[in-house]
C-alpha cells in the first residue's frame, strides 16, 4: 500500500512539471516577438528555426499544447483524488481539491507563465524540442478540433479566417513605435518618421502636393530674357512651363539645363529657346499613393510630375521632396523661401494659415486632428461647419477652439485655435 501511495504520488508530481511546461510553452509561443526570433535564427540559432516553424501554425501548436495540458491536468486531479480518498475517505476529495487547485494555479499556471513571458524568447527555444514532440503527438487532434471548432463557428456566421485576429504588418508596427514612445524608448521626431513611412500607402498625392493656386510657373511664350530672369530668381530648381492657360503644362525646366543653354549661347538669354530646354511634362492621377509615386520617382530617375484629376485638368504638383517630407519632415535648405504657416501665441493659441496641411500642424504640434475629409485646416473648418464662416465666427469639434480670424473672397486664410475648455466656461459650443 505504501508503494502505491508513493507511486501515486510521484505520478501526480510528474504530471504537474509536465502541466507546467506545457503553459509555459503556450505563454512564451504566442508571446515571442517574429522579429527577435528572425533575427536569432539568422544567427545560426537551429532552435530559432523550429520555433518560427511551430509558430507558423499558431492555431496547430495552441490546439496540441491545450490538449496535453488538460490531458495531464484531468490525469493528475483523478490520480490525486483517488490517493487522497485512499488516506482520508471521503473526506479526501475535499482536500484533493484544494491541494490541486493550490498546485496547478502557483506551479502550472502563474508561475510558467510568468516565467515565459517574462523572457519569452529564451524560455520558447528551451521548450522548442518539447513543443515539436507534442506537436507530432497531438497535430492532429489539434486540425480536427480546430475544424470542428470553425464549423460550429460558421453555423453562427462566425468565420474564423488566419488572419481574423492578426493585425496587418504595418499596424503591428506602427503600435509597438507607439507603445515604446509612451515608455520613452522612443523620441517623437522618430516615431513620426516611422509614421509617415507608414503612411506612404495610404496617402495619395493630392494629399501631399502643391495646388496650382500656389504651383509657381513659368509663360513660355514671355521673351527669352524674361524667362530666364523668372527662372533664375526662382528659389526652385525646376519649373513648369505653360502656354495660353497657367493648366496647359507643355514642358518641365531644370536650372541646371538652362545654365548650359546659357553657357552655349555665350549668356546671350535672348537666343535661348525654352521649349528645347525643357524636358518633357509627366502627368500623374491624384489617385495615386504616395508609396507608388515615390517608387515611380526612382524608378524613372524623375523629382517631379505634375498632377491632374480624373478630367485631366492640372490639379498641382508633386515632388520627390515632398514625399520624403512626409518620412523626415520639412528639409530646408538656403533657397527655401521661409513660410510663416504657424504661430505660437503667447496666450498659449495657436494662429494658422488656412493652407496649411492638417498632417503637418498634427506633426508639428502632437495633435490629432483628422484628415480623412481634408486636407488643410482651413478645408477641416468648412468640413465640420459646412459652411464657409465669417471673420470672428467661433466653433469647437476635436477638443480645440476654432476662430475665424481673415477670410478672403471664400477662403479662409488665419484661423486662430486653442484649447477648447478655455473656451467652454464662457461661451456654448456653436
Amino acid at each position: 500500500m505504501n508503494a502505491e501511495i508513493v507511486i501515486t504520488a510521484g505520478a501526480v508530481l510528474v504530471l504537474i512539471v509536465l502541466s507546467f511546461l506545457f503553459s509555459g510553452t503556450e505563454t512564451g509561443m504566442t508571446a515571442i516577438s517574429r522579429a527577435r526570433l528572425h533575427t536569432l535564427e539568422r544567427a545560426g540559432d537551429s532552435r530559432a528555426g523550429v520555433v518560427a516553424q511551430l509558430v507558423e501554425r499558431r492555431n496547430r501548436l495552441v490546439g496540441a499544447l491545450l490538449i496535453g495540458n488538460n490531458l495531464v491536468n484531468i490525469l493528475s486531479s483523478a490520480l490525486a483524488t483517488s490517493l487522497f480518498l485512499t488516506l482520508f475517505g471521503e473526506a479526501g476529495v475535499f482536500y484533493a481539491t484544494l491541494m490541486m487547485t493550490v498546485l496547478l494555479v502557483i506551479f502550472a499556471e502563474i508561475l510558467p507563465k510568468s516565467l515565459a513571458l517574462s523572457r519569452p524568447e529564451r524560455f520558447s527555444l528551451f521548450v522548442s524540442p518539447f513543443a515539436r514532440l507534442v506537436v507530432l503527438l497531438f497535430g492532429a487532434l489539434s486540425s480536427a478540433a480546430n475544424a470542428i471548432v470553425r464549423l460550429l463557428l460558421a453555423i453562427f456566421g462566425v468565420n474564423l479566417s488566419r488572419d481574423t485576429f492578426q493585425l496587418s504588418a504595418h499596424e503591428e508596427l506602427r503600435g509597438t513605435v507607439e507603445v515604446l514612445h509612451r515608455e520613452g524608448a522612443v523620441v517623437k521626431q522618430d516615431r513620426d518618421r516611422m509614421g509617415g513611412l507608414l503612411d506612404l500607402h495610404e496617402l495619395e498625392v493630392s494629399d501631399v502636393m502643391i495646388h496650382r493656386t500656389n504651383m509657381r510657373s513659368i509663360n513660355a511664350d514671355d521673351p527669352p530674357e524674361v524667362v530666364v530672369r523668372e527662372i533664375l530668381k526662382s528659389p526652385y530648381t525646376r519649373l513648369p512651363l505653360w502656354r495660353g492657360t497657367t493648366e496647359n503644362i507643355v514642358g518641365v525646366v531644370h536650372a541646371k539645363d538652362l545654365l548650359r543653354a546659357l553657357y552655349d549661347v555665350d549668356h546671350d538669354a535672348s537666343r535661348i529657346d525654352i521649349m528645347k530646354v525643357a524636358s518633357k511634362p509627366w502627368f500623374v492621377p491624384d489617385t495615386t499613393t504616395l508609396q507608388d509615386q515615390l517608387n515611380a520617382f526612382l524608378r524613372r530617375k524623375a523629382h517631379i510630375a505634375i498632377v491632374v484629376d480624373e478630367y485631366g485638368e492640372v490639379e498641382g504638383l508633386v515632388t520627390l521632396e515632398d514625399i520624403i517630407e512626409e518620412i523626415v519632415g520639412d528639409i530646408a535648405d538656403e533657397h527655401d523661401v521661409e513660410m510663416q504657416g504657424v504661430k505660437q501665441e503667447a496666450d498659449g493659441s495657436v494662429v494658422v494659415e488656412g493652407s496649411v496641411p492638417i498632417r503637418d500642424l498634427n506633426r508639428a504640434l502632437d495633435w490629432d486632428l483628422p484628415d480623412d475629409e481634408a486636407t488643410t485646416i482651413a478645408g477641416l473648418v468648412i468640413h465640420e461647419t459646412q459652411t464657409i464662416p465669417e471673420e470672428k465666427q467661433a466653433f469647437t469639434f476635436f477638443g480645440k477652439r476654432f476662430i475665424i480670424m481673415k477670410r478672403e473672397k471664400n477662403r479662409i486664410t488665419r484661423i486662430r485655435i486653442k484649447p477648447a475648455v478655455e473656451e467652454e466656461a464662457a461661451s456654448p459650443r456653436q
